[in-house]
């Protein structure tokens, strides 16, 4: 489940606001997105995924929330597990999926 959205790291690109099949997030217009709905995160793990700066992070515990400290946590662990950097895939230079986000497709 979503945990944390750091707000020391967070450009507020909105970028998981977008990627989140079930609405998790919700804009706030001149600030970082809020974790609005935590409830409904299904533990797909885009938003950490897809964040360009690692500053969020997800549990993989789905049916629980779990409270986590900012410094006690790997922000952006699953997606360097993953090989993923800046919210591009590693390992698959063919995938252009991370150039949506840089020509504006929502």
């Amino acid at each position: 489940m979503i945990e944390l959205i750091s707000k020391k790291l967070c450009i507020a690109c909105d970028r998981c606001v977008d990627v989140c099949p079930t609405q998790v997030f919700e804009a706030v217009p001149g600030d970082i997105p809020v974790i609005a709905r935590p409830q409904a995160c299904q533990t797909c793990f885009m938003c950490e995924l897809y964040c360009p700066v690692d500053a969020l992070y997800v549990d993989p515990r789905a049916e629980e929330h779990v409270p986590v400290v900012e410094a006690e946590v790997d922000l952006g662990g699953y997606a360097r597990r993953l090989g993923w950097k800046k919210a591009k895939p590693g390992g698959s230079e063919n995938d252009l999926t991370h150039k949506l986000f840089e020509i504006g497709v929502h």
